[in-house]
This record gives C-alpha cells, sequence and structure tokens, in this order.
C-alpha cells in the first residue's frame, strides 16, 4: 500500500475531526497554487473566499461566513490551528457524537464571522478574515464547558486541567485584542462564546447541530438518485428463491469480524498502531 492509499483509509476511517483536518489542509494547498503572490510575498485571498467586514461585499456573499474557516494565511497559521484542533476534537468526540462536533465546528464558524463583520462594521474598519481558529475555540471552550475539570497531560509540564488550558488561551486573546489581528481575537472570543452557549443548550435539551445536520441531509438526498423499480413481469409458475449456500454468508461473517476487531483496535490505539496487513485489508474491503 503506498502513501496515497494510507491517506485515503485514514480519511475514510478517521471520521468528521480528520476529514475537517483534511479540508482544511486541501484548502492550502489550494490556496498555494491560486492565491499566493510571490511578489509581496503573502497570500491574496479574493473576497469570494476571505470574509469582509464590509456590508456591500458580505451581504452579497454570504457563503464567506463559511468558507473564510478553511483557510490559512501561513504554514504555522495552518500547522498550529491543526494541532489545536486534533488536540479539542478528541476531547470533544469522548464526549458527544460527530454530527454534533460538525454542527458545533460549523456554526461557531458562522456565529464568529457575524460577530467580526459587525464589530469592525461598527468601529468603521475595513479589514478581511480567513482561519479556522474561531471555530476551534467553539470546540475547545464547548468540551472546557462540559467537563472543566478533566485531567490532560502534557509534554514537560505534566498533568493539567482542561480549564487551564482554556483559560491561558482566552487570556492571550484578551491580551492581544487592541493589538495587531484584532479582527482574528475578536472571531476567537465569539467562537469561545458560542461553544458555552451551545454546550448550556445542549444539557437543557436543545441540540443547535440539528440545524446543521438536517440541510447536509436535504443536499444529500437532493443530488443522491432515487432508487428506481423496474416493472417486474408475474408468472403463475412461481418458484420459491433457493437460499444461497451457507458456506457464502459464513465467509462474509468472518470477513465482517475481522473488519470489526481492527476497527476497535482503531478505536482503542489509533490507526498507527495496525500493522501493513491489517492496512492493507481494510483498503481492500472498503473498496
Amino acid at each position: 500500500m503506498n502513501i496515497l492509499d494510507d491517506l485515503k483509509l485514514q480519511y475514510k476511517l478517521g471520521g468528521v475531526a480528520m476529514r475537517v483536518i483534511y479540508w482544511n489542509i486541501a484548502c492550502f494547498l489550494i490556496s498555494l497554487i491560486f492565491f499566493y503572490k510571490f511578489s509581496i510575498g503573502q497570500f491574496d485571498f479574493p473576497n469570494w473566499i476571505a470574509l469582509s467586514s464590509d456590508p456591500q461585499v458580505f451581504m452579497f456573499k454570504p457563503w464567506t461566513f463559511l468558507t473564510y474557516a478553511f483557510f490559512h494565511f501561513g504554514f504555522m497559521h495552518l500547522l498550529f490551528n491543526m494541532l489545536v484542533l486534533n488536540f479539542a476534537s478528541n476531547l470533544f468526540l469522548t464526549f458527544f457524537t460527530q454530527k454534533q462536533y460538525l454542527g458545533l465546528y460549523i456554526l461557531g464558524a458562522i456565529f464568529s464571522g457575524v460577530v467580526f463583520a459587525l464589530s469592525f462594521y461598527f468601529l468603521n474598519i475595513s479589514a478581511p478574515i480567513v482561519g479556522a481558529s474561531a471555530a476551534i475555540m467553539a470546540i475547545l471552550v464547548g468540551v472546557t464547558t462540559y467537563q472543566p475539570l478533566m485531567n490532560v497531560r502534557l509534554l514537560l509540564i505534566g498533568n493539567v486541567k482542561l480549564w487551564h488550558i482554556t483559560a491561558v488561551i482566552l487570556i492571550l486573546d484578551l491580551m492581544q485584542l487592541r493589538l495587531e489581528n484584532m479582527g482574528g481575537h475578536i472571531s476567537h472570543l465569539a467562537g469561545a462564546f458560542f461553544g458555552f452557549i451551545f454546550i448550556k443548550l445542549l444539557q437543557n435539551g436543545t441540540d443547535l447541530s440539528i440545524i446543521i445536520s438536517r440541510i447536509l441531509d436535504f443536499f444529500a438526498n437532493l443530488f443522491r438518485k432515487s432508487p428506481t423499480t423496474p416493472f417486474t413481469k408475474v408468472h403463475k409458475n412461481y418458484k420459491k428463491p433457493t437460499e444461497k449456500p451457507a458456506s457464502r454468508i459464513v465467509t462474509k461473517d468472518k470477513t465482517q469480524q475481522q473488519i470489526d476487531e481492527i476497527l476497535d483496535k482503531i478505536s482503542q490505539s489509533g490507526y498507527d498502531c495496525l500493522t501493513k496487513e491489517e492496512k492493507e485489508f481494510l483498503f481492500k474491503a472498503g473498496k
């Protein structure tokens, strides 16, 4: 199995968190090809991708309230965000579903984008913004709100409470609010606030992620081909179909059992713990 097949398998089996990370990386690679200006040494994102605080722009490009959350201004910007996202995702998915995770990521990005646009509009500042930080803060603060006293082991530091990590990040955002990248810090704090509200509503029985789930299901059903029922001619000399040989069912059960055992191994120890033979088996079974 080559590296490309390995990446495809990780994308297929890694769940929604891994796919969100892949989407961010893919968008960064695309932006390197189309939006990086070597003459000025930085990215120049068009206003149909980056979120602008100018109402004359974002009112006619409402999708930018989401697209901005998948692009980054540089490699280090992407790297730091994906490290924090991976950390927060693993914690969040310990307690909540993948649909709730995706719903919080998307809604957190949209809410933060709205707060950023309105804040800069009233401050009479016109500037664009890109980055997944706000959506990531929604995920991190969300799981911190639910389990603030969870012990997290950090390299060179040891065990700390989850709320300690989140508090440090929020304090840094507050300290830098009036400095460079004010729009970014405003969106971070907005994402944190939304993550807190999302979990409190969820604890009271209101799951906002249902909004995103229903929208995605609607578009999925829209583009999914409806199964056609061909006309079947009825014969009087109908014969009961013979059952398939038992040996085929046993073979299928053994294959499925092996797949289940490998998936259990992934959930307990991660994808990297698989042997080369197990990875190849999963890849062939997924075709």
